[in-house]
């Protein structure tokens, strides 16, 4: 009886030990298996048109390194509209995104864009336009001042240091207009010689440049070259001039334009290289995401193109 009683106590304390143990693996296996919380793999990018060939290219290279990198990469259009923009930023921030890359429509009136993506604490990057307001972690563009320059003195080369220039405006307001502008008139202005007869603004668009160019010939005849602030104007003043022995050089380098100088229709162009932009936005936001430190600005090179 003794001996019975001896098994059954060994039978009840080896099931307690065995039950136990489990619980006790149990435990650690939960705290073994606990995951960190999901790195955000989603990042919003915001164009201010894709209704040109510059901005396509750029959202092209944004979208291959994305993949390239296994990120989410959701492309937006705000239609060259400040409002839509807008929008678009909130739209994303309502999908999660982890980080913003916005190419704004216009460098004062993105800061109510970027004022949204600050509230819900979502970095934010720019491209080619700068923000002149707002917390902006990193803006990668080209240099324009320098570009303005570099077509001047291509320019000045081109009608031997002498005669009369019109210039082509992008949309007022856009830090590219302001840069490229500027780069421009530091070359050309006091200049013996050298005189600016038209500046009139094309906003980016090569119907406009086609018209604002036939209207500037109308009024004044007399000039030997036009430096308009992108491609797409440049084409369309290409177009208006076409018969006449007139210098025109771009800024961008898109497919149309290099083109049209290996033709002899555009004299240069100023070449940017919107797929590299695009492709580092989206290299510098996943940095961002991950909690790197990233460069405030990050410069692309620029090339001239011509035949």
């Amino acid at each position: 009886m003794k001996s019975k009683k001896i098994k059954m106590l060994s039978l009840v304390l080896t099931g307690m030990f065995v039950v136990g143990g489990l619980t006790g693996c149990g435990k650690t296996e939960d705290k073994d298996t606990k995951k960190p919380a999901a790195e955000n793999k989603k990042i919003g990018m915001v164009i201010s048109t894709l209704n040109n060939p510059f901005f396509v290219s750029m959202k092209d290279g944004a979208t291959k390194k994305a993949k390239e990198l296994g990120y989410d990469l959701v492309v937006v259009d705000s239609q060259n509209d400040a409002a839509k923009e807008r929008s678009n930023v909130e739209d994303l921030a309502q999908q999660g995104v982890g980080a913003i890359i916005i190419n704004p429509t216009d460098s004062d009136a993105v800061a109510n864009a970027i004022q949204v993506a600050n509230g819900k604490k979502i970095p934010v990057l720019t491209v080619d336009r700068k923000a002149n307001k707002g917390d902006v972690v990193c803006h990668i563009a080209s240099d324009n001042v320098k570009g303005g320059k570099m077509a001047a003195d291509f320019i000045l080369e081109k009608m031997g240091g002498k005669g009369n220039i019109v210039e082509l405006q992008g949309i007022p307001g856009a830090s590219a207009t302001r840069d490229r502008g500027k780069g421009f008139h530091e070359g050309v202005d006091g200049k013996e010689g050298v005189k600016v007869v038209a500046s009139q603004p094309a906003d980016f668009d090569r119907q406009k440049g086609l018209s604002v160019m036939e209207n500037i010939m109308q009024a004044t005849p007399n000039f030997q070259a036009v430096f308009a602030h992108n491609d797409e104007m440049a084409l369309g003043a290409a177009k208006a001039l076409k018969g006449k022995n007139i210098i025109v050089v771009g800024f961008d380098g898109n497919d149309d334009a290099v083109k049209a100088v290996q033709n002899g229709e555009m004299a240069a162009t100023i070449a940017q290289q919107p797929d590299l932009m695009g492709s580092l936005a989206v290299e510098n936001a996943i940095k961002v995401i991950k909690g790197e430190n990233v460069e405030k600005e990050i410069p692309v090179d620029l090339k001239l193109i011509k035949k």
